[in-house]
């Protein structure tokens, strides 16, 4: 029996053991479990940290903007905020990981990948930043448009008392604060598979309820800014759906793909236009020219599809909801979870519609 045993042993750490060699998803896996352990173990205690007098005075500031967001979203908005950003984390480089998005280059077909827990999705999160760039190389060299981004925070989705992290202090206060509600907006209504719904509501969250919270505090200067910024997402909302539309209507032509793929060239070329002309004069918080300047394919549209989907239809609802964001977000959160064969934004729509 004992020899039997140590057999069934050897056997299943040869298996582990060849898994990891042959299989990109297990050392995948791997990689992000001994990122997030390396996360979680070197959490600091806001609180502490806040009272210590060995924290520079601009920390200070940080930390306690965040203990107050936190306790704001908890309180005022309803949201699920549990332990998260009660502590927080020097990751101990400028960038937390990358984020990869491909698609074809003569269609709207995201690359995906699915995961536990929360289904598939249209994008990989690499914390081996060499492993990101070979994946998009294998990508380009198999005819797709790729998109790499950097990303400096995550939602574990409140599986795990998720930390504040260094990579996330580089930004002005009401970003910040903005970052708080949309994180844990995550933890509070969250779609498996619904990608584009759940970013685009957390979208919603961040910037509604930034607003709400610097105007409880009497910081109106702050409060219009993140009005402002959200204002410009509406905007950029639209940009990019009309884009997506004109571009849909070009892959579904009977053209080639070679031919599609030519002209979409004239299409990119005319929303830059577009971006530095009109809607860059019509912007509030950021300079068109700058997002000009970003990258323009498919890839990168999919991206904007993911988190800009129907912006108005969440603002439509904080309207019949009397701009009550706290009311806004426990109707939609209960009829979401109530739904039986509608989709998350059919649900937003039927309660817009009433």
């Amino acid at each position: 029996m004992w020899r039997f045993a140590r057999i069934l042993g050897s056997l299943l750490v040869t298996g582990f053991a060849l898994a990891v060699l042959l299989s990109a998803d297990v050392r995948f896996m791997l990689r992000a479990a001994w990122e997030e352990g390396r996360i979680l173990l070197r959490r600091q205690s806001l609180t502490e940290l806040v009272a210590d007098p060995d924290t520079p005075e601009l920390r200070r500031a940080q930390f306690e903007l965040v203990l107050e967001a936190r306790a704001f979203a908890a309180d005022s908005l309803g949201l699920a905020s549990g332990e998260t950003y009660t502590t927080y984390t020097d990751v101990g480089r400028d960038t937390l990981l990358l984020v990869l998005t491909a698609s074809p280059r003569d269609r709207f077909a995201a690359y995906s990948w699915r995961y536990p827990i929360v289904g598939t999705v249209p994008y990989k999160g690499y914390f081996d930043f060499g492993v990101a760039r070979a994946k998009r190389r294998s990508l380009d060299e198999r005819g797709f448009d790729t998109h790499l981004r950097p990303a400096g925070a995550f939602s574990t989705l409140g599986w795990f008392n998720d930390p504040l992290l260094s990579t996330a202090l580089g930004r002005e206060p009401v970003l910040l604060a903005t970052l708080v509600f949309h994180e844990i907006a995550h933890n509070t209504l969250y779609v498996p598979g619904e990608t584009p719904f759940d970013e685009s509501f957390a979208l919603w969250v961040g910037y509604r309820g930034a607003e709400a919270f610097f105007n409880s505090r009497g910081e109106t200067v702050a409060a219009e800014r993140a009005a402002a910024v959200w204002r410009d997402q509406l905007r950029l909302g639209d940009f990019y759906r009309d884009l997506l539309d004109e571009l849909e209507a070009l892959y579904g032509s009977e053209l080639s793909s070679e031919e599609k793929i030519e002209r979409r060239e004239a299409v990119f070329a005319s929303a830059r236009a577009r971006l530095r002309g009109q809607l860059g004069r019509e912007r509030e918080a950021y300079s068109g020219d700058r997002i000009a300047e970003g990258p323009l394919n498919n890839a990168s549209l999919l991206g904007q599809r993911i988190y800009r989907s129907s912006l108005g239809l969440f603002d439509q609802l904080l309207e019949r909801e009397s701009g009550d964001v706290k009311h806004a977000v426990a109707v939609l959160k209960d009829a979401v979870e109530e739904r039986e064969d509608e989709t998350p934004f059919e649900v937003l729509e039927r309660l817009v519609a009433q």
